[in-house]
């Protein structure tokens, strides 16, 4: 019987048997190359898709695996998924999004779009996506967001991000299950090459915590100059973090922006 691995038969028979023609497979990216990127699983509540869903970042080498407020039984069961123990073990829990992505620079987002009105920029899972995702760990953490089995992710988890991504399917079957969404997402980001990703120069972008600073001081400054009306507070928080996000502020920008706005808001207090 002639096992065929990275060797194909090519169906000429020679003297020693099936004449055999050997293709060399490229591997794919050292996972250092990957290293900054984060899959955030938000609410998940199936201990086998989050089982499946580390499995797959241990297949592509990616190991920085983020749950917000997971289903405590279903964490606790998918700790012994096979093949994933060590990423399940360094596995961290987080209570909101803003939390699990403080420390990344971008913050992608995964959608299934259905009949939603998104205020987000979409973009088709493609090599230009992993791209610009692999373009921007170069120098910083890149989050990608996966929502609950049940609804995805909600405005709310949308608001965290700087744009959202679709996996293409047929149209009758939108749906993909979790762990299944993960890997062929990883798949998408682990197959380019070095090569292939143009050189830019690197630059430090404001971090999600950094954003959310300064998201959270414009409210403030908003509040006391009476411009937030009463019962308005959630609109107001999504449309100014979605506003700063649009910015994409410099790292050195961001502080100075920071400070700015704290001594607004002090000289606001003062007055009133």
């Amino acid at each position: 019987m002639v096992q065929l691995g990275d060797c194909a038969a090519t169906g000429v028979l020679s003297g020693h048997g099936l004449n055999r023609r050997c293709r060399k497979i490229g591997n794919l990216p050292a996972a250092a190359e990957l290293d900054g990127l984060v899959v955030v699983l938000v609410r998940p509540r199936n201990p086998l898709n989050i089982g499946a869903a580390a499995r797959a970042m241990s297949n592509f080498g990616v190991r920085r695996l983020r749950l917000v407020n997971p289903y405590a039984v279903a964490f606790r069961e998918a700790r012994s998924a096979v093949g994933a123990s060590a990423v399940l073990k360094a596995a961290e829990e987080f209570k909101t999004v803003a939390e699990a992505v403080a420390d990344c620079s971008l913050i992608v987002g995964t959608t299934a779009v259905r009949n939603r009105a998104l205020q987000h920029p979409l973009k088709r899972l493609n090599e230009g996506v992993a791209e610009a995702i692999r373009k921007q760990l170069s120098s910083s953490r890149v989050a990608v967001l996966f929502g609950s089995e049940k609804i995805g992710l909600t405005n709310d988890d949308f608001s965290h991000c700087h744009w959202l991504v679709n996996i293409p399917t047929v149209e009758g079957h939108i749906s993909i299950n979790l762990g299944q969404a993960v890997a062929v997402c990883l798949y998408e980001l682990a197959r380019l090459s070095s090569a292939s990703i143009q050189g830019s120069e690197k630059i430090e972008t404001a971090t999600a915590g950094q954003l959310e600073q300064i998201s959270s001081g414009l409210l403030d400054a908003l509040h006391a100059s009476g411009y937030v009306k009463p019962g308005n507070d959630a609109v107001a928080e999504k449309k100014v973090r979605r506003l700063m996000l649009r910015l994409n502020l410099q790292s050195m920008d961001a502080k100075v922006f920071l400070g700015m706005l704290r001594q607004i808001v002090w000289k606001l207090r003062q007055k009133s």
